[in-house]
């Protein structure tokens, strides 16, 4: 037999250099509240989970025109949870699918018993899933998942990943309602007290802060209202760039897409990236009403890629 030529003999007994591990796959979960839509909702290992709306006792899912309808109507609205199962049924999905990991994050539980939910459904399942209460709602927590989801697909990991949940909390938003009253039915400004008898006669603007709804200032007149978001978000992101910060910004709005796009030109110059224009899911705008304006100001989440694939094995 013939002798291998060396060139062959170096590759025949070169020694194979070892292989990184494969980084565990992460399953993320989140709810409706979050304001994603689109291509968001494609990527792998993600779900989100619908908070219904019910109104006179029906059922209506996130169906924005029913709810329109009948709050034209007077009628009955209020949400729901989603019941335990519901996510011990998403965990148990992402864990057939092959993830090793689960990260559920969710609205303040000041604000719903979704978070209650999801942390009663996690010991049910055989793959760990961490329960964050993110303390805050819509895009401040849309924006904390999208960051997740972009940062998973790049490679991080468990903890970067729950650090990026848990820094939901320090996204600002602020947003102006034409009234309280569905906030106030709805029992969602129970602890602004003793200020809601005054509140009720101005457009007031409330923000988020420590996980419950809070007076920021007590305009008369809604285009005050719009004019004092725009300053509000000015002031955060002033303060954003003073610390070394970039910042993304955000607005939202139910039935008000004019004086909306109007407000995202304005803030535009805040922000070298752009303006994510998003209308509120049917679970917010439920307490909310028709005509709400919102601004959302976060630290800079880069895009996250057209085609997201999870990481293949090395």
């Amino acid at each position: 037999m013939s002798e291998r030529p060396s060139a062959a003999r170096g590759r025949w007994f070169a020694k194979r250099r070892p292989r990184p591990a494969p980084a565990a796959r992460i399953g993320i979960v989140t709810d409706s509240s979050a304001c994603l839509g689109g291509p968001w909702l494609e990527h792998p290992d993600f779900e989100m989970l619908t908070i219904p709306v019910i109104i006179d006792d029906v059922v209506c899912g996130d169906d924005t025109d029913a709810l329109v309808m009948g709050l034209a109507m007077g009628q009955a609205v209020r949400t729901s949870r989603p019941a335990p199962g519901q996510f011990m049924r998403a965990y148990r999905q992402l864990a057939e699918a092959g993830c090793e990991a689960i990260i559920s994050v969710h609205l303040s539980a000041g604000l719903s018993g979704t978070h209650e939910s999801a942390r009663l459904a996690a010991g049910q399942v055989q793959v760990p899933v961490t329960v964050v209460d993110s303390r805050t709602v819509a895009l401040p927590l849309g924006f904390a998942v999208r960051r997740m989801l972009t940062a998973r697909a790049a490679g991080a990991g468990l903890d970067e990943l729950l650090d990026i949940a848990r820094a939901a909390k320090d996204n600002s938003v602020f947003f102006a309602v034409p009234s309280l009253d569905q906030l106030r039915r709805g029992g969602r400004i129970s602890t602004l007290s003793g200020v809601v008898g005054n509140l009720l006669s101005v457009k007031p603007i409330l923000a988020i802060q420590d996980g419950a709804i809070h007076p920021v200032e007590k305009p008369r007149t809604f285009p005050r209202a719009q004019s004092r978001l725009v300053a509000l978000g000015r002031q955060v992101a002033e303060q954003a760039r003073q610390a070394g910060a970039d910042v993304e910004v955000g607005i939202m709005h139910f039935g008000a897409q004019d004086p909306a796009e109007e407000l995202a030109r304005e803030v535009a110059e805040l922000t070298d990236h752009p303006v994510a224009l998003e209308p509120l899911p049917a679970v917010l705008a439920a307490h909310t009403g028709v005509g709400v304006l919102a601004v959302c100001v976060a630290p800079h989440y880069p895009p996250a890629p057209e085609h997201p694939q999870a990481d293949e094995p090395q």
